[in-house]
């Protein structure tokens, strides 16, 4: 018997009773699925916003740039800690630093309202782009159910990595909103007349996707450009669709995205320049930044690569757990592959389905070749997760008929197996550590108990993860125990749902099990803030001031990198001064002459220790020998936490 999955699209879309109607859905969308969606949107990503503190390196150094602007005036040139920081374009710190004037305009900053402030704006963002994911699909693989949309959606919203890449404040979420944005419009400006629109309708798209683009370039510099113009270009070529280029109105087009993205880079190149070996703005961003960057040959050279076989195989961790059922989607792709890869597409859905293919295959080879971190290929997440979306819709519909062939169904079982399997291993692993750690004290600073191994030197985003000791698990009972139910019981109900053919409701379980795992996962994360954030030491400032055991008029100080403590400055709202630290993103902007003297030497700082206005100088774990081989015990310790500590070179006043 021939199947539904034997049958290229196009010969299922002449079968009426196969295939899927092809018309735009112009009906409004169903409430339950809107009110679904936001309730895990509230659940997993705005509820998260307000704890814990922000971190230490880019989560704080970030939101100091965009509070830097509040305090200057300045919305050209980004600050950290009075230096100039010119690596990245301004749009997120835009929106923070709105963000922070509306939710938190105390002065210093306090409380969980900077944490919610500087979140926020990515929560948001994860709530367009699962809304966008859901009227894409909505469109391109319409159905009575809607389920495709409903999947891209959902999938987008439980998925790890996007969890996981929104804790700290870094560009890439907003980045991936604006590229699918553009790509969206781009599509929707090549549309034929039987969409229906209205002529001055159908103009408004193409200058959609300028100012989208333009929006993107303004959030992670020229990648933007690259990427879409490879993407669309090569969409074109391969479509025989060059002569559409006119649609896009690129004259007009190019000019609002000029309008758009150009100020700001003029701007920022006139107001800065001078610096390192006579160098501004427009070497330091466009060929320091986005060319010696891609090459591995950027001043400094602070960023590492992650070997080959992580970055290819970390993407089924990334997109977990939806990435199982990678097997069974290649397979309808296989199947379809005449159709898919048709230098004829005609319809909007084989239109998608071409485009997202090219535009996640150019992007996980740009990154496979440049110098990269684990979140930036962040922008193939909602591409990838609505192409698994679609397949595993029409094997849904396969399945209601059961009309599933065999091979198909042997690879949803091998699914939906693993993944039982996977949550039992789980459930099981944690139940084993809760018990073995049943004995031992709750530790509050989880950052003592760790092995703190240096693995990668810390330049990679997950590399604290392999520090996690047995004895630290005992510090994570409450995450561990939520995560333990969540395995233990949702990988089973989904199984049993697919054994009895309902494939919504075991779609559902997966969903239900990772929005538990998920917030048991940051539960975990506000305990690991001692470690993370030196939020802590800045309280501990702040009240020795406010009861009178120093005075106002110190010196505070870190020794090393800012980024060891960026958080201080941030909840201080002041400027600190910098042991050893004139290095990574504070080195091109201290060559300035204009720059704060705020750099210390090892040298200088020994010099005027005990000398001169009180100093309370953080050291963090990575320079605890070299600040006790340098002052000996000439340093009074006012704090520690997880190997960080906070000392001073005289006894406190009493109050």
């Amino acid at each position: 018997m021939s199947t539904t999955h034997d049958m290229p699209l196009d010969a299922r879309s002449a079968n009426p009773s196969h295939a899927p109607s092809t018309a735009p859905i112009r009906s409004p969308w169903p409430r339950a699925h809107v009110l679904f969606l936001l309730g895990l949107w509230l659940i997993i990503f705005v509820s998260a916003t307000f704890t814990p503190p922000l971190l230490d390196d880019a989560d704080a150094t970030h939101a100091q740039a965009a509070q830097a602007m509040l305090s200057t005036g300045d919305w050209v040139t980004l600050h950290v800690d009075g230096i100039r920081y010119l690596e990245k374009p301004p749009l997120p710190y835009w929106i923070t630093a709105v963000s922070l004037k509306l939710f938190a305009p105390a002065h210093p900053p306090y409380g969980h309202a900077a944490s919610f402030a500087a979140h926020f704006p990515l929560a948001l963002t994860i709530l367009g782009l699962a809304l966008l994911g859901y009227a894409w699909a909505r469109r391109a693989f319409p159905s009575a159910d809607q389920h495709t949309a409903l999947y891209t959606a959902l999938f987008l919203l439980t998925s790890a990595g996007v969890f996981l890449f929104t804790r700290v404040f870094i560009p890439d979420a907003l980045l991936s909103l604006l590229l699918a944005f553009t790509l969206y419009a781009f599509l929707r400006s090549l549309s034929p007349a039987s969409d229906k629109l209205s002529p001055s309708a159908q103009d408004l798209w193409p200058y959609a996707m300028w100012i989208s683009l333009a929006l993107a370039v303004l959030t992670k510099g020229l990648v933007a450009i690259v990427f879409i113009l490879a993407t669309t270009l090569l969409f074109l070529f391969w479509t025989r669709q060059l002569h559409l280029l006119r649609r896009l109105r690129p004259f007009t087009g190019i000019l609002l995205f000029l309008a758009i993205a150009a100020p700001w880079h003029i701007l920022a190149g006139m107001r800065n320049t001078g610096g390192l070996n006579g160098h501004g703005f427009f070497w330091f961003y466009f060929i320091n930044e986005h060319v010696l960057r891609f090459l591995g040959r950027r001043i400094p050279r602070d960023y590492n690569k992650l070997p080959g076989y992580l970055y290819w195989t970390l993407h089924l961790v990334w997109l977990f757990p939806w990435s199982l059922f990678a097997p069974a989607a290649l397979i309808v792709a296989w199947r379809n592959r005449n159709t898919i890869l048709s230098r004829a597409t005609t319809t909007f859905r084989q239109q998608t389905i071409l485009l997202l293919i090219i535009f996640s295959t150019l992007v996980l080879l740009f990154f496979s070749l440049s110098t990269n971190q684990e979140y930036y290929t962040f922008p193939i997440y909602l591409p990838l997760l609505m192409l698994l979306a679609a397949s595993l819709t029409s094997a849904q519909t396969a399945i209601a008929r059961n009309e599933l062939d065999p091979t198909l169904r042997r690879a949803l079982t091998f699914t939906f197996a693993t993944y039982t399997a996977f949550g039992l291993g789980i459930a099981a692993a944690l139940a084993y550590g809760l018990w073995s750690s049943r004995h031992l004290p709750f530790v509050p600073d989880i950052g003592e108990l760790l092995a703190h191994r240096n693995v990668g030197d810390y330049t990679l985003s997950m590399s604290h993860f392999f520090d996690l000791t047995g004895p630290s698990f005992a510090a994570l009972r409450l995450p561990a125990s939520l995560a333990l139910i969540a395995f233990l019981i949702g990988p089973a109900i989904a199984w049993a749902f697919y054994t009895r053919r309902r494939f919504l409701p075991a779609i559902l379980a997966i969903a239900s099990t990772s929005t538990v795992f998920l917030v048991a996962a940051h539960i975990a994360f506000i305990r690991f803030n001692p470690m993370l954030s030196s939020v802590n030491f800045a309280r501990t400032i702040q009240t020795l001031e406010r009861t009178g055991q120093i005075s106002p008029d110190n010196q505070i100080l870190i020794f090393g990198d800012q980024a060891f403590g960026s958080s201080i400055p941030f909840y201080l709202d002041r400027r600190v001064d910098l042991v050893d630290g004139r290095t990574t993103s504070m080195l091109f902007g201290s060559t300035f002459p204009d720059a704060p003297p705020i750099f210390l030497t090892s040298a200088a700082l020994l010099a005027q220790w005990g000398h001169g206005p009180r100093k309370l100088l953080f050291v963090p774990l990575e320079q605890r020998d070299a600040v006790d081989q340098l002052l000996g015990n000439r340093q009074i310790i006012l704090q520690q936490t997880s190997g960080k500590a906070l000392i001073t070179d005289r006894p406190l006043i009493r109050p």
